[in-house]
C-alpha cells in the first residue's frame, strides 16, 4: 500500500486507528480454548468486528513466536485472512528487526516476500546498513523506532550529546538520508507528549506509528495536537484496550464497540485539524 492509498483510507473511514493484535494465548476467552487454532480464531473475530473502524492491524510477533511453529502459522493465517477479506487494511508486522546487512536482508525477504505484510518495525541503532535492506523493497514500508513509550526510553533515546542534540533527534535527522516519507515511518510513543512538536519540526510529513494510547495512558488529544499534519500523518495503535476489553463470548462485539469509540474520537480530531 502506498502513501496516497493509506491517506485515502484514513479520509474515507475518518479514522487513523491501528488495532494491535497482541494475541496472548493465556488471555483468550474461555469459549475459544478448545479451538485447534485459538489465536487465529480470536484474531479473525476481532478483525471482523473492528474492520469498519480501523485502517491498520499490527500483529506483535512476540506473541506468535513464543508459541513456536504453531504461533507462526497463526500469524501467517491472520495476514492471509486480512489480505483476502480486507485488502484495504494496512498490515504492520511489529517485529523490531535490525541486524548487520545480510541478516537484515533475510528478515526483509521473510516479511516482504514470504508473508507479504505492508510494513515492518525496525531498530535503527546498528546504523544505515542494518536498515537499508528493508528500504530496498519497493511498495513496502520500514517503520523506524525513534522515541518509544516505555519508561526505559529515557535510558538512551533522550540522552544528549555535547551540543545538546538528543539521540532520538539524531536518529530522525540521519535516517532521512536513507528513505523518504513514501517508504519510511517512525515509531513515537503516545506517552511522549509535547515531544511530538519537536519531532514534527524535524519530520513534518512522515507518518508516525503511535503506540501507548489506551492501556499505557497516552492521550489521543495530545498526540493529535502536536503530531497531526495536513495528511493526518498518524497511525495510532490500541491493543489491549480493544482486543481484551471483554473475556466473555461477546468479546468481539465489545472490541468492535471500543474500536468504534476510538474512531468517533478520531473523526473529531480529523475535523478539528481540517484533514477531512
Amino acid at each position: 500500500m502506498n502513501r496516497q492509498e493509506l491517506i485515502k483510507q484514513i479520509k474515507e473511514k475518518k479514522s487513523f486507528l491501528c488495532v494491535g493484535l497482541d494475541s496472548d494465548p493465556r488471555k483468550l476467552p474461555e469459549c475459544l480454548k478448545d479451538s485447534d487454532d485459538a489465536v487465529f480464531e480470536f484474531n479473525k473475530a476481532i478483525i471482523d468486528a473492528t474492520a469498519p473502524y480501523t485502517v491498520a492491524y499490527k500483529p506483535n510477533l512476540a506473541f506468535y513466536e513464543a508459541q513456536g511453529i504453531k504461533g507462526w502459522i497463526s500469524f501467517e493465517k491472520t495476514v492471509e485472512y486480512l489480505r483476502t477479506n480486507y485488502p484495504e487494511q494496512f498490515i504492520i508486522a511489529d517485529a523490531k528487526r535490525g541486524d548487520i546487512g545480510n541478516t537484515s536482508s533475510l528478515y526483509a525477504r521473510s516479511f516482504f516476500e514470504e508473508v507479504k505484510v505492508d510494513a515492518l518495525t525496525v531498530a535503527p541503532y546498528m546504523g544505515k546498513d542494518s536498515v537499508s535492506p528493508f528500504l530496498e523493497y519497493k511498495g513496502f514500508w520500514t517503520i523506524v523506532l525513534v522515541l518509544t513509550s516505555n519508561p526505559g526510553s529515557h535510558d538512551f533515546q533522550l540522552t544528549e550529546d555535547s551540543e545538546g542534540e538528543k539521540l532520538y533527534e539524531k536518529v530522525l535527522k540521519t535516517s532521512q538520508q536513507w528513505g523518504s516519507d513514501e517508504n519510511m515511518m517512525y515509531v513515537v510513543g503516545a506517552t511522549q507528549g509535547k515531544a511530538f512538536e519537536n519531532i514534527r519540526r524535524i519530520v513534518p510529513s512522515h507518518f508516525l506509528l503511535v503506540p501507548g494510547v489506551g492501556a499505557q495512558g497516552g492521550s489521543l488529544e495530545e498526540v493529535c495536537k502536536y503530531g497531526m499534519n495536513s495528511d493526518c500523518g498518524l497511525l495510532v495503535n490500541a491493543s489491549r484496550a480493544i482486543i481484551f476489553a471483554d473475556s466473555s463470548e461477546n468479546f468481539a462485539t465489545v472490541a468492535g464497540e471500543k474500536a468504534r469509540d476510538y474512531q468517533q474520537q478520531m473523526e473529531k480530531e480529523l475535523s478539528l485539524h481540517k484533514v477531512i
